[in-house]
C-alpha cells in the first residue's frame, strides 16, 4: 500500500508539474496574443491618423479652391458692375447731348426709293456739316426713345456677358 501511496504522490506531483507549465504556456501566449494586439492597435491607430490627415488636407485644399473662386468672382462682379455702370453713364450724357441740341440724330435716305413720294433733294445742303448721302433728322423724343432702347440693350449685353462669365467660372 505504500507503494501505492507513493505511486499516487508522483502522479500527483506530475500532474501539478504539468498544470504549471501549461499554466506559464498559457501565460506566455497570453502575453504574444497581447503583444500582437497592442501591435494591431498601433497599426490601426496610425492608419486612422492617416485618413484623418488626408482628409484634411482636401478639405484644406476644397476650401482654398473655393475661396479662390468665391474671389474671382467677386472681381468679375465689380468689373460687370462698373461696366455697367459706365454704360448707364454714357447714356445719361447721350440722352443730355441730345435734350439740349448739342447732338441731334438722323438717318440716311433712299433718294433712289420712288414709292415713297417724298421729293428729297439728293445732295447736302449748302453749309451743312453732313457730307455724302441726303439724311434726315431725328424728332428728339424719338431719339430719346431710340436712346433708351439702345441703353436697355447695354444693359442686357453687360447682364448676359456677367452670366456667361460666371458659369465658365463654375464650370472651370
Amino acid at each position: 500500500m505504500r507503494s501505492v501511496q507513493k505511486l499516487i504522490a508522483l502522479l500527483v506531483l506530475i500532474a501539478a508539474l504539468m498544470g504549471g507549465a501549461v499554466a506559464g504556456t498559457w501565460k506566455v501566449q497570453d502575453w504574444r496574443y497581447g503583444k500582437r494586439l497592442a501591435e494591431q492597435a498601433g497599426l490601426h491607430q496610425d492608419d486612422l491618423t492617416a485618413i484623418s490627415n488626408a482628409a484634411a488636407a482636401q478639405v484644406r485644399a476644397d476650401q482654398d479652391k473655393r475661396l479662390a473662386l468665391e474671389q474671382r468672382l467677386a472681381a468679375n462682379d465689380q468689373t460687370h458692375h462698373r461696366e455697367l455702370t459706365d454704360a448707364q453713364t454714357h447714356q445719361a450724357r447721350l440722352r443730355d447731348r441730345l435734350a439740349t441740341s448739342d447732338l441731334r440724330l438722323s438717318v440716311l435716305l433712299d433718294t433712289a426709293d420712288t414709292a415713297s413720294g417724298c421729293a428729297v433733294p439728293s445732295g447736302a445742303p449748302a453749309g451743312s456739316v453732313v457730307h455724302g448721302r441726303a439724311r434726315a433728322r431725328l424728332d428728339p423724343a424719338h431719339a430719346q426713345r431710340i436712346v433708351a432702347i439702345t441703353d436697355a440693350g447695354d444693359q442686357g449685353l453687360i447682364a448676359l456677358r456677367a452670366c456667361q462669365t460666371y458659369v465658365r467660372e463654375l464650370a472651370r
